[in-house]
């Protein structure tokens, strides 16, 4: 019998706290969050949880809410990430995250370095440089104590690194992957964004980042656009440059698990990159600060307050649902351009998921809320289930063949299905 620590309980959080709730080898799921009341709604509904209110500043804290527990799951904003890995390796237990930590290393303070001399910014170099620590020093600890961490679980990153894991096994020799995501579900109500309106402003002002020519670089906010012509969007559409942790994991993995791959792109489109792009070419996602008419303001801080938060609960969805969806398309596709038998070939994977609609007549969430939510739970059922026999820490582009095979087998449980195509 198993005991989970699951930190964080907003929308992914809550979700594998739900579907824990199901598994009949868990014994007890602590749900630990700052925010009192979003612990009790979820406590309301579960009957093997514990709730408890915490400030996951302190590493003590956090440390004395994990002792005793088999695995941390870590559904927490991305700068709490150091305190959870170290707090993981204190209490001797398993780890998984939604997404790569951002504070592993505050600054790089080197004067040259080989992630350095990709970047005209030496503060974009540390998450990096933070992540290859991850792969070495914390993978060391992790090892050292038996146990198994892995970040990057959500949809994307997450279920798209199964994706194109899946889809090299058709090619001999890969050069060139493009992960393309968009989300196109607009409603009568203003409602740009369906996750946090500050993460999605922020990796939208953001250089993105790229793997190209074998190595790691920056790319210009909604910049090298890209047209595509997916079915299950009826039509051709724009995907622009996203900053996603992608290319930097599949990146730094390309020669071992993507086959040679030199080139590798995370291409986004959808409503919210066309809300955010004249606000961008207009300076207004800026943090720098300005004065107007004798006062001083943050542009980004000024949109961002006129921004409506993404519903959570159910009553927020079904009243904007009641209002009207305008349109309800998106698209998950991995593309990959290498060699087979000899023969230049280019072949995708179309991932299939529930709609908007959908999503909340089963589930009642958002389909944000639902694709990230199952896809990470797929990640920790396959801790409940012992399918990790890695030691140390991973990302979830390091799958095996195996455990690629029982994620999305288990995937289809959510109608969450997969389509290989050749050809263009």
């Amino acid at each position: 019998m198993k005991k989970i620590l699951v930190l964080g309980v907003g929308a992914q959080g809550s979700t594998i706290v739900q579907r824990l709730d199901e598994e009949p080898s868990v014994q007890e799921i602590i749900c630990a969050d700052y925010d009192s009341e979003a612990v009790a709604d979820i406590t309301k509904i579960t009957k093997k949880t514990r709730g408890v209110q915490i400030d996951c500043r302190s590493l003590d804290d956090i440390i004395d809410v994990a002792t005793g527990v088999d695995l941390i799951v870590n559904a927490l904003p991305l700068h709490f990430g150091k305190q959870v890995l170290e707090a993981a390796i204190a209490v001797g237990a398993n780890y998984q995250d939604f997404s790569s930590p951002t504070n592993i290393i505050e600054s790089c303070e080197c004067d040259d370095c080989d992630v350095c001399d990709n970047y005209d910014e030496k503060l974009d170099s540390s998450w990096i440089d933070g992540i290859k620590l991850m792969y070495s020093d914390y993978s060391k600890q992790f090892e050292k104590i038996g146990k198994t961490a892995i970040t990057a679980t959500g949809s994307a990153p997450g279920l798209i690194h199964v994706i194109a894991r899946r889809l090299m096994r058709e090619l001999d020799s890969c050069d060139t992957i493009y992960l393309f995501v968009y989300e196109g579900v607009e409603a009568a109500r203003f409602q740009p964004f369906w996750w946090s309106p500050y993460t999605a402003l922020e990796d939208m002002s953001e250089s993105g980042y790229a793997y190209e020519n074998g190595k790691l670089i920056r790319t210009p906010a909604f910049g090298l656009p890209i047209k595509r012509s997916f079915s299950e969007l009826g039509g051709e559409y724009e995907f622009i440059e996203h900053t996603h942790d992608e290319p930097v994991h599949m990146g730094i993995n390309a020669d071992k698990f993507f086959k040679g791959a030199k080139n590798i792109y995370f291409k986004y489109g959808g409503v919210g990159a066309t809300f955010a792009k004249p606000l961008y070419r207009a300076g207004l996602l800026s943090r720098d600060e300005m004065e107007i008419d004798g006062v001083s303001v943050v542009p980004f801080d000024v949109i961002l307050a006129h921004l409506p938060p993404a519903p959570k609960t159910k009553k927020e969805i079904q009243e904007i649902i009641d209002e009207g969806i305008i349109a309800d398309v998106g698209c998950f596709v991995v593309e990959a351009h290498g060699k087979k038998d000899g023969k230049d070939v280019e072949v995708r994977i179309h991932v299939s998921a529930p709609s908007f609609l959908e999503c909340f007549e089963r589930a009642s969430l958002t389909a944000e809320m639902y694709l990230t939510g199952q896809s990470g739970f797929i990640f920790t059922k396959m801790f409940i289930e012992d399918k990790y026999h890695q030691l140390g820490l991973i990302s979830s582009d390091m799958l095996t063949d195996e455990q690629v095979d029982y994620y999305l087998e288990f995937a289809k449980k959510f109608d969450i299905t997969y389509e290989i195509q050749y050809g263009k």
